[in-house]
Order: C-alpha cells, then sequence, then structure tokens
C-alpha cells in the first residue's frame, strides 16, 4: 500500500515522539535519520514537557496509579468519570510508548522503589500488585528502566485463566477473560521478552494469550458471535488500558515481527475493522477522549482526524497487504 505522499508530510509534521515512528515504520528512511529524531523526544515537545513534571521522589502527581490527591469517593471516582492519567504509571507508559531513551530517567527506579507504593494495600512499586492491566505496564516499565521485575513476570503465569487469557476482575471472581486485560498482559509480556528474552514458559503463555483473541477473530464473543462490545471498532489515541481492533492489531505486528512470523489469517475480519474506519483522505478520525485528568493533550480532538490512529492505522495495513494476497483478503 503506496502512502500518499501529502498524507506522509502530514505525519512527518508532528511532535518528534511520532516523528520517528514514522520516519522508521512509513517513511523507510535510514536509521541514522530516525534515531537523530528520537534522541530529540528528551528534549522537546511532548516527551520533554512530561519529563519536567516529574517529581523529586521520581513520581508523577504524587502516586503510582492515581494522583495525590483523587479522591476516592469524589465525583472524579464516578462510573462515567473515567480516571486520571497523570500519575506515575501512566507517565512512564508516555515516555516509553513514544520512545524516550530510558538513559533520561536514569535514578527513577531505584527512587520509585523507595519512594512509591501502590494505592492498592500500600504494596512496593516493582513488586505489582494484584491488577492484570496494572502488572503489564509495570513489568514493560520495569524492564525498560532496569528495575527487577522477575516476580510481576511470573505473576502472569499463576494468573492466567483456563481459557488462555487474563481478567483484572479475577480478585472479584472472574473466571473469564476480558480482551482488555488480555491484550495488556500481551504487551507486557511482548515488551519484557523483546528486552530480555523472557523464558519458554512465559513465551508459551504468551502464545496461549494471543490464542485466547484469535480463536475470537479479535472481535466477538464465541457466545454469541457478536462484537463483544462497542469499543473493539472505536479508535481512540492514547490507547489507555483499553482494547480496540486497531490497538490488538497493532500487537500482533509487533508480535509477528519478534517471533519472526506472518500475520495469522484468523486478524483478517480485524483488519478489515480497522481499514474500514479510514477516511478517503486516508486519515482516522478521532472517535472520543477517554475522560479522565491529563496533563496535555497529545492528539486531536474528537471528530479530527488523528496523526496517531493514522499513523498505526497505516502501519498495520501495511504489514498486512504486503503479506496477505488481496485474493486471499477478500476470501476469493
Amino acid at each position: 500500500m503506496a502512502v500518499d505522499p501529502a498524507l506522509l508530510d502530514w505525519m512527518l509534521d508532528s511532535d518528534p515522539a511520532l516523528r520517528w515512528q514514522v520516519q522508521r515504520d512509513i517513511a523507510g528512511e535510514p536509521p541514522e535519520v530516525w534515531e537523530a529524531t528520537r534522541a530529540r523526544i528528551a528534549t522537546e515537545g511532548f516527551g520533554a514537557r512530561l519529563l519536567t513534571l516529574q517529581e523529586p521522589d521520581g513520581q508523577w502527581a504524587g502516586g503510582a496509579y492515581f494522583p495525590q490527591d483523587f479522591d476516592f469517593d469524589g465525583p472524579e471516582a464516578a462510573e462515567d468519570a473515567g480516571q486520571p492519567w497523570t500519575a506515575t504509571t501512566w507517565s512512564l507508559n508516555a515516555l516509553r510508548d513514544w520512545g524516550l531513551d530510558a538513559a533520561a530517567l536514569t535514578g527513577t527506579a531505584e527512587l520509585l522503589a523507595a519512594n512509591s507504593r501502590w494505592e492498592y494495600e500500600n504494596l512496593p512499586y516493582w513488586g505489582g500488585e494484584v491488577d492484570c492491566c496494572i502488572n503489564a505496564f509495570t513489568l514493560a516499565n520495569g524492564v525498560w528502566l532496569g528495575a527487577d521485575v522477575a516476580g510481576v513476570a511470573r505473576w502472569f503465569l499463576d494468573h492466567q485463566m483456563a481459557d488462555g487469557g487474563w481478567n483484572c476482575e479475577w480478585v472479584a471472581g472472574s473466571r473469564r477473560s476480558s480482551f482488555h486485560s488480555t491484550i495488556n498482559a500481551l504487551k507486557g509480556l511482548l515488551y519484557y521478552e523483546a528486552a530480555i528474552g523472557g523464558s519458554s514458559e512465559l513465551h508459551a503463555a504468551r502464545r496461549v494469550g494471543e490464542e485466547y483473541l484469535l480463536k475470537r477473530q479479535l472481535l466477538y464473543s464465541r457466545s454469541t458471535g457478536e462484537f463483544v462490545g462497542p469499543w473493539v471498532a472505536r479508535f481512540v489515541y492514547p490507547f489507555r488500558w483499553f482494547y480496540s481492533a486497531l490497538n490488538a492489531a497493532d500487537y500482533f505486528r509487533a508480535a509477528a515481527l519478534h517471533d519472526g512470523g506472518g500475520p495469522d489469517p484468523r486478524l483478517a475480519a480485524a483488519i478489515e475493522a480497522v481499514r474500514s474506519g479510514r477516511e478517503a483522505d486516508g486519515t482516522w478520525l478521532q472517535e472520543r477522549r477517554h475522560p479522565g485528568r491529563v496533563w496535555f493533550e497529545v492528539d486531536a480532538a474528537p471528530g479530527e482526524p488523528s496523526k496517531w490512529l493514522t499513523f498505526h492505522g497505516t502501519r498495520v495495513l501495511e504489514w498486512w497487504d504486503s503479506a496477505v494476497p488481496s485474493s486471499a483478503q477478500w476470501g476469493d
């Protein structure tokens, strides 16, 4: 799939956190070009701005997953209020996803070990807690920053469900996996494996978790055959902890490249859901914003073309279309 030069220029006219990825994965620029852009994340734009908000104790907003001033009984905790996205874990997630060199956060792992505790039972930061998504973020952020998170990695082996996935509600007695929890667990496990090699057990657990989603074509409930929820075809950046066909397809692209394989044919329906979200001009629109406090906005307003979504959507379709013949895509 050739990318329109005007569309490519539009994506390139962006913050270094996005531009270097467009240069590498869409424009095919040589490493010396995109690596130079990537190095600017620490000193320009979103990355530099977020780094200035880190506090002397290593945290952001004074908390591990929620800001220090978060009122768990107040209006910000209402069912439809979303959640704040400013605390330490969310800030680290953003910086890591944007590609910041961990050297810019030298000493942060040690500061968090000394100063940050989970809001759940005051547990130490790098030990994780009981939520699958939180532990997945901790696993990826820990290995990125050089913390010892081997115990968090083993946690996923002990908490994988019989159907192959994970569910953050296991503490409340759930025995069925969740699309949201599973995609976050998979992303954390893949990041950990790519960083240090993981283990045969963790690799096997990741592949079983992938099967949970693939058996459902990344979209459907096995009991009803319908979309598992309206959110599967709703595209929003940042992804946060929310599942979508685009978020999942982007993961499976990364996993296939890491494992040295091609696209699984069971991705076809999800790929077409992604493709159907593309506008005539090649862009994807920001469909909403996940409600909740943010440090600053990093993407388009709802209803506007999103450079981040357009990058992820274009990258996924280029990967798929280059590997899967058009006749196979349409079932001829």
